[in-house]
């Protein structure tokens, strides 16, 4: 596994918790993109609930951009 290119040492207090991350899905597909991100902030690092999530991602594994269209479909 490849170390986040953006990780950061934020406060866990400080970390956006995605359950309370809202997106309209009626809107496109890169407004539905745009808002998650603006919203979670760091999509490699956030909350949920009293757990933190460092995402990373195998040199041949799927796209961080791949696996937010998924969740975001």
């Amino acid at each position: 596994m490849q170390p986040t290119p953006n990780e950061s040492h934020v406060p866990t207090d400080e970390l956006v918790d995605i359950r309370e991350v809202s997106v309209d899905k009626n809107l496109p597909k890169e407004e539905r993109i745009a808002a998650f991100i603006r919203q979670i902030k760091n999509p490699y690092r956030f909350r949920c609930g009293d757990f933190v999530v460092n995402a990373c991602f195998a040199g041949n594994g799927v796209t961080l951009e791949e696996c937010l269209q998924g969740i975001l479909r």
